[in-house]
């Protein structure tokens, strides 16, 4: 945007801070207002923002930030997001799923290895429904979904590219597609498998307590099998669409009102639209409706996301002016007094700002402080760039807005009657669980 980060004061951080808080404090306090007018509201935050931007830069710097955010930013990860989730919703597992705390920690382990293929987003949409029908008769579900949230939604997706958008920012900037998961697999073995052993734990005591739930009285087809099971081919196509925009360099890019829109990134895009069309025209009514597929928690992370990711244009600005910045105080933290890097600080720094920022353009932030150079970051100062990675993609999970998934798992429980924490509540579970856990990996990985 215009200007540069280092001539902002913090001030501006105001409307995304306002954001943030709204969708912390609004569910709670005022949730009929919230409901019906969340779209209004993000919008209202987000034109606090635009105006004074117009008004003190000029209405082409206002312009300018707002043609970025959208045709460069929120489009693209916007049209990725609904291609997984029309895919992956015509995908019905049937079966009389009972959830066991065996059959939980399954389904949940299988959402963590797919996560690194099909990314988080598109496991977590295959995913989420089965699992929420089979514990349908337990009385105790938050638990369910909440450690869904961190092992589908963000830790399984560190091995790849393809898991989570960071990482893929890192491979379009030179990162081996390899890299991650030779660098990352220890640690993200430790995270998922203790996750999984607390999970496992925590959902036997909860099913010892209930008793055996009563016997279903409307099961589904007894054989497990899955219908629909045609729209694996555009989940496939959504992946090879997404190694295309990132291995194909033609060198072609089109300026549209100031954003520069690389010809691979356009063909990606009009393919994912192509593959939303194709999934909805090759998915019978009867499949969808056994999945009850609605477009209600796609919309409430469209209508959300554009408050989000307009907001933080600015503290990205500041963030990225690094020394010269209103957000000097960080580029200290990860630095020690002899110049160097401080993994466990990157670490740390990086997780925090992407549980409240969106995770990918905080990873690249990071990316450039540490020196932006992708091969000088894969040899010399392999535990920086490891330390950006797994925080950026860990630390996802600290809060719902963290990573995208978390709010779509979070909305399609809540519209199959789930009660979900608020998000404090929420932040509360990960606090817990989660801040132990990462406190370990800083000692054994980060230090």
């Amino acid at each position: 945007m215009t200007p540069a980060g280092a001539g902002l004061p913090i001030a501006w951080g105001i409307p995304f801070a306002g954001m943030l808080l709204s969708i912390a404090v609004l569910p709670l306090a005022a949730p009929r207002l919230w409901h019906h007018h969340h779209g209004k509201i993000a919008l209202g935050w987000a034109l606090a923002f635009l105006l004074p931007c117009a008004a003190l830069f000029g209405p082409a710097a206002a312009g300018g930030a707002l043609v970025h955010a959208l045709l460069a930013e929120y489009l693209p990860f916007i049209i990725l997001l609904t291609a997984l989730f029309t895919a992956a919703g015509g995908i019905h597992v049937r079966g009389n799923l009972h959830g066991s705390p065996a059959l939980n920690t399954a389904l949940l382990a299988t959402g963590a290895v797919l996560a690194s293929v099909m990314g988080t987003t598109g496991a977590a949409m295959l995913l989420i429904r089965p699992l929420i029908r089979a514990n349908r008769n337990r009385r105790h579900v938050v638990h369910v979904v909440v450690f869904f949230i961190f092992i589908v939604g963000n830790a399984g997706g560190s091995l790849t590219p393809l898991g989570d958008p960071p990482l893929f920012l890192g491979f379009l900037k030179g990162v081996d597609f390899s890299w991650t998961a030779r660098h990352l697999l220890p640690a993200t073995l430790f995270l998922v498998g203790a996750l999984l052993a607390l999970f496992f734990v925590i959902d036997g005591h909860w099913y010892r307590q209930e008793g055996v739930p009563p016997p279903d009285p409307t099961p589904d087809t007894p054989r497990l099998g899955i219908d629909g099971a045609i729209n694996l081919l555009p989940l496939a196509v959504v992946v090879a669409l997404v190694l295309m925009s990132g291995t194909w360099k033609p060198g072609v890019a089109f300026d549209v009102f100031g954003a520069e829109l690389a010809l691979p990134a356009l063909l990606r895009d009009a393919g994912l639209l192509a593959v939303i069309a194709v999934s909805l025209a090759i998915t019978p009514r009867a499949v969808r409706e056994a999945n009850q597929f609605s477009w209600a928690p796609m919309q409430e992370v469209a209508k959300l996301f554009i408050g989000i990711f307009l907001t933080m244009v600015p503290v990205l600005a500041m963030l990225q002016a690094g020394e010269a910045g209103a957000f000097a105080a960080v580029t200290r933290a990860v630095t020690g007094a002899d110049g160097q890097p401080l993994p466990w600080a990157y670490f740390w720094a990086s997780g925090a700002l992407s549980a409240f920022l969106d995770n990918a353009p905080t990873y690249l932030v990071f990316f450039k402080l540490a020196g932006g150079d992708a091969q000088e970051l894969m040899g010399a100062r392999a535990a920086t760039l490891a330390a950006v990675s797994a925080g950026s993609v860990f630390m996802g999970a600290v809060t719902y807005i963290g990573n995208a998934p978390n709010f779509m798992i979070k909305a399609i429980a809540e519209e199959r009657g789930i009660l979900m924490p608020g998000f404090f509540g929420y932040m509360a579970w990960s606090g817990a669980i989660l801040l132990p856990l990462f406190a370990v990996m800083t000692f054994i990985w980060f230090r």
